[in-house]
């Protein structure tokens, strides 16, 4: 594959087989993310587990202490009581059957983040097909399907992001941008990393942490000391 000349010089930059500690990796990600945009700063961390097991999956949320850089817009699937307190809360979308039509007959998909509660459901299932191939689909485990929709939607807008290791068992998850500077990235990071180490799967054997890198999204990775 061709790189351009920044890309090239970006990984000119990255001692070649070096494994960094996170002071040094995230120092270093602020020298090469040098596009002329605020670049989101990605997590990708590769476990020990066998995904295909039920019992070897690692999923979960966690509220980003310095939140994610992203304006992110919530869709809530309510009614009654219920609505009302999604849109005291904030959310940017609040409806129920009306909405879930939109979706099923127009591809309407102008939101980031769906929640709802848990009486919704039994509707909600008519668009699974469209919402859940796009990581959309609520669900109890990212605590997008619950009765407390205030604090869900504080959540959602405060910077809690949904890790779910893939079919090749790596996690990817944004941590942030640019921006946000060595410090505040390193201490998203450092929660994350807690979160994925205490979702360690009982059945998971061996090396749980095989390898972590983080990278601006025009950038190459840097490998950073697991064992640290």
């Amino acid at each position: 594959m061709k790189h351009g000349k920044r890309y090239t010089a970006a990984a000119a930059a990255v001692e070649r087989g070096k494994v960094y500690d996170t002071t040094e990796a995230f120092a270093k990600i602020q020298e090469i993310a040098t596009a002329k945009f605020d670049e989101t700063i990605e997590a990708h961390i590769k476990l020990g587990v066998d995904p295909r097991q039920a019992d070897q999956q690692v999923r979960g949320t966690v509220v980003l202490p310095n939140g994610t850089g992203k304006s992110v817009r919530v869709l809530v699937i309510a009614k009654g009581e219920k609505a009302d307190i999604a849109e005291k809360a904030g959310a940017d979308i609040v409806g129920a059957e009306e909405i879930i039509a939109k979706i099923q007959n127009e591809n309407y998909l102008d939101f980031d983040v769906v929640i709802t509660s848990p009486d919704m459901m039994g509707q909600l299932g008519r668009v699974a097909r469209i919402l859940g191939p796009r990581g959309l689909m609520p669900s109890p485990k990212s605590g997008t399907i619950t009765q407390d929709i205030a604090k869900a939607i504080a959540d959602t807008k405060a910077g809690k992001v949904e890790y779910r290791v893939d079919k090749t068992a790596i996690v990817h998850c944004i941590i942030g941008k640019k921006s946000f500077g060595a410090d505040k990235l390193k201490e998203n990071f450092d929660t994350l990393m807690d979160a994925i180490v205490k979702a360690k799967p009982a059945a998971a054997k061996g090396t749980y942490l095989k390898s972590v890198y983080v990278t601006p999204a025009m950038g190459p990775g840097v490998k950073v000391n697991v064992k640290a």
